[in-house]
């Protein structure tokens, strides 16, 4: 029975690589990226709320004393996801999800400044294999390399900054007791009360208006298939996995983006750029094997900070 739940993290993997097809897609169809966003949280926060009440109605008490807390991670998340769908629509989708699979970096950087903790030789190969396998992926050192957006790097970069922070955030918020479902969902509520003013309702009204039924559904699904089910899958798994096992199984997202965008925007990678997406993955892996020994509430916060 325990087989399955290594399936979970690769599904929910997989899930997070596809996020680029929905972006593009509802983009292409006239959608900015905060009304986006406000339809990918929204619509999340039922879902959440569903998986709420069906594991532990418990997790919805909060005190006044979390509120900053979660305002913090709510606005790390919304920071992701702008940076995250700016870098989708004007890079490989591979790229953009190598780029967000940073983040552990990024990590390593903030708590050794924050909480002093020390990076062990292991970790600081791990830093320079994860650059010089984005230095290969983005193409800058290849001459015949397809043409790469400087500002879609730069804020494929900015979204791994933010789910960092949203790492660190979420971590000192499950130190002082807090599930990770109830981190997400009221993180949830504080971004869509901070996208509505922002937020085009009619480009809503005229994406459901061209096709009632399915594009509802569309949008129903992009929340759920981007966001809330890779996280309730996750979050599920990790009931019944070791959490480093978790993110070595979840790191296939960079792959699935790949696969993604050859099959659907004909982003054929070169040779280089594959070599790119390998060494990364690799030097995650290591870098998450390396954290191994570290308290199971450590691990977590980077694998459900997506």
């Amino acid at each position: 029975m325990k087989k399955i739940y290594l399936v979970f993290p690769i599904i929910a993997g997989i899930m997070f690589g596809s996020t680029g097809i929905f972006v593009r897609t509802l983009t292409e169809n006239g959608i900015d990226s905060t009304t986006l966003l406000f339809l990918r949280f929204s619509i999340a926060i039922i879902y959440l709320l569903i998986a709420i009440l069906i594991a532990d109605k418990t997790f919805l008490k909060i005190n006044k004393h979390d509120i900053s807390l979660f305002i913090i991670c709510g606005l790390s998340i919304l920071g992701l996801n702008l940076c995250y769908n700016q870098s989708i629509n004007t890079v490989p989708l591979s790229l953009a999800a190598i780029l967000l699979s940073t983040a552990p970096v990024f990590v390593l950087v903030f708590e050794y400044f924050l909480f002093g903790e020390k990076i062990s030789s292991v970790k600081v190969l791990s830093v320079i294999l994860v650059l010089i396998g984005c230095t290969l992926v983005t193409g800058f050192i290849e001459e015949n390399s397809i043409d790469i957006s400087l500002i879609g790097v730069i804020t494929g970069i900015g979204a791994a900054i933010f789910w960092a922070m949203y790492s660190v955030s979420s971590r000192k918020s499950i130190d002082i007791g807090k599930h990770t479902f109830t981190i997400l969902f009221y993180s949830l509520i504080i971004i869509t009360i901070v996208t509505i003013p922002f937020t085009n309702f009619t480009q809503i009204n005229n994406f459901i208006s061209l096709n009632t039924i399915p594009n509802i559904l569309y949008l129903l699904l992009h929340s759920l298939i981007s966001f809330a089910l890779p996280y309730i899958l996750i979050t599920i798994s990790l009931n019944h996995l070791d959490a480093g096992t978790a993110v070595i199984l979840s790191s296939g997202e960079p792959i699935a983006a790949l696969v993604f965008g050859t099959i659907f925007y004909l982003e054929i990678p070169t040779l280089l750029m594959t070599c790119g997406v390998i060494i990364t993955i690799a030097a995650l892996i290591i870098l998450s094997r390396s954290s191994s020994n570290k308290s199971e509430t450590q691990i977590e916060t980077q694998i459900e900070s997506k």
